[in-house]
């Protein structure tokens, strides 16, 4: 029996924000974002549009929900670095 697999992952928002959540499907959970469905923080309008940078699977929930956790408790820059060590270059997505 395969392993059901977990995802935490990072959304770039058009308010020069990011949010970091976690989930089995990131594809869906995207979608459910995208639609001001999803958590409090993204369905504010300015936020708008999303961009999905980054994703990452893991084994198990709890470790999903560790990654998220340590995301979201990073300061700006802290997070910046985390992405740029990822190659992730959310910079050209800026809206100016």
């Amino acid at each position: 029996m395969e392993n059901k697999a977990y995802y935490f992952y990072v959304l770039y928002c058009a308010d020069n924000t990011f949010y970091g959540g976690y989930s089995d499907d990131v594809l869906r959970r995207f979608a459910t974002h995208e639609a001001g469905q999803g958590a409090k923080y993204t369905r504010v309008k300015k936020r708008h549009p999303l961009h999905l940078i980054y994703s990452q699977r893991f084994g198990t929930k709890s470790e999903a929900m560790k990654a998220e956790y340590q995301f979201k408790h990073q300061t700006r820059k802290q997070k910046e670095i985390f992405l740029a060590a990822q190659k992730i270059n959310w910079k050209k997505l800026i809206v100016k």
